[in-house]
Formats: structure tokens, sequence, C-alpha cells
């Protein structure tokens, strides 16, 4: 089972705007990070789980790390967002890592379209009742 990342969607308004970012870069979006993980064996596989209104709201899988050269590192994701079931989490500097078995379940399409019409404080709301 493959271990993965959270991390906020820094300066993205919606689920809808971090899909846009990441679906306009043609190959692989890239995110800079000073330090590279220590488990970084256990991320072959995994994906970076993005917090939004302090809930995990989708998924970017992980393709791997590279040196920037610069004393950085890039961590290189698919340039797609996976909509997951909405999970609460507490908003965190940098990135933290996520077991498996704690990880939300991917949508299904259908699903997937009526949540990014939803406002992040609804979305939030409706899973802290556990209707979501």
């Amino acid at each position: 089972m493959p271990l993965h990342l959270t991390k906020i969607a820094f300066r993205s308004e919606s689920p809808a705007t971090l899909r846009t970012w990441l679906e306009g870069h043609a190959e692989e979006a890239r995110l800079t990070t000073r330090y590279l993980p220590k488990r970084i064996e256990e991320l072959a596989g995994g994906s970076l789980f993005w917090i939004h209104g302090h809930q995990l709201v989708g998924r970017s899988p992980i393709l791997g790390f590279q040196e920037t050269g610069q004393g950085r590192y890039w961590i290189r994701l698919e340039p797609r967002l996976i909509p997951v079931r909405a999970l609460p989490k507490r908003a965190h500097q940098g990135w933290r890592y996520l077991e498996d078995k704690d990880a939300p379940a991917d949508l299904g399409s259908g699903e997937a379209n009526d949540l990014d019409a939803m406002s992040p404080k609804l979305l939030g709301e409706l899973s802290r009742l556990g209707l979501l």
C-alpha cells in the first residue's frame, strides 16, 4: 500500500480553480519543496491529497521527485485532480504523510460534478454532519 502526502491548495479559490491550474500543465505539474521526503520509496504509486476549506477534496498522483539544482526539490504530479470523498483535515504548513488506510475514497464522475457546484463552506458542513 502506497503512502500519500497532504498539502493545502494555497491560493486556490475552489476545487474547480485547483483543477484548472493542474490541467493547465501539459505533461506534469510541479510543486517546490525545501526538503526531500525521508519516506520517498513508500511514496511510489501514491498521491498528493489537496486540502481546501479544511477538508481533503481531491488528489493528484505523484510521478516522482526531482532536484531543482538550487537546493530544493520538485514534487512532480500528474496534471489532474481526482475528486475524493470530502474528509475533514486541519490546515498545516508544507506537506504531511497520509497512510493509505486513512485516505478517502475517490468519487464517481457524477458525484464530482455535483460537489464542484457547492461552496467549500457548505461542503465542510455536510461533511461534518456525515452527509457526504
